[in-house]
């Protein structure tokens, strides 16, 4: 039995959908929960960054299964494990695979492990702007969708006005317009976010490119 078939028998045990579930299932969890147990005692006494996401990236497929059965059942239960390894897909640069979790998670209200401080919608979104400002990721995209999803969320000023930032940054050459509406929102929720020159430049070239074309016309 699959590790995605097993969870997902197990969960409809749960929700009293299904008979309980066959021994292989209860012993494939705990295998999974060990794994995971393994990997990040293996995580502590890797002191490279590069070496820490090589490692990652090496163990995240043995756990594409047990995602996809989490995904599959819909429970909406805590779960360290699916959680964990959406952190370690967003660590590698596996945004899309990090967004397929981040979806459910925040629609299920899920919360991050114990050692995070922050909440999942505020991680999750300043996460994915430092990515943008460092042109990890293209914008838009998942932080466009992750600021979307996560509008109505509770989060410190400066974490949204981070997320503007960067969309506002990642779409000045393409959409102007939008970038600067995404540029002054960061700046009225965050004074220091650093970026009235660029909130300058894009009137300036807007107010421009208004008066040429009433020249023209």
């Amino acid at each position: 039995m699959s590790l995605a078939r097993a969870h997902y028998t197990r969960v409809l045990a749960e929700q009293g959908g299904a008979p309980a579930p066959p021994p292989e299932a209860v012993s494939l969890r705990a295998k999974i929960e060990q794994a995971l147990a393994l990997h990040a005692r293996a995580l502590k006494d890797i002191q490279s960054l590069e070496r820490k996401v090589a490692f990652k990236r090496e163990v995240l497929p043995d756990y594409t299964a047990y995602v996809d059965g989490c995904l599959a059942a819909d429970a909406g239960g805590p779960d360290p494990v699916l959680m964990t390894t959406m952190v370690w897909r967003l660590d590698v640069g596996d945004y899309e695979g990090a967004m397929v979790i981040a979806r459910y998670a925040l629609r299920h209200d899920l919360a991050l492990p114990e050692r995070f401080a922050r909440s999942f919608p505020t991680w999750l979104v300043e996460e994915l702007a430092e990515a943008a400002l460092d042109n990890k990721l293209t914008v838009p995209g998942a932080l466009s969708e992750a600021m979307e999803l996560t509008a109505r969320a509770d989060m410190p000023d400066e974490v949204r006005a981070k997320g503007h930032k960067a969309m506002g940054l990642g779409l000045r050459d393409t959409a102007p317009a939008e970038a600067l509406a995404h540029l002054k929102r960061a700046l009225a929720l965050h004074k220091g976010v650093g970026v009235k020159a660029e909130v300058a430049r894009l009137e300036r070239a807007r107010d421009g490119a208004a008066t040429s074309c009433d020249q023209d016309g």
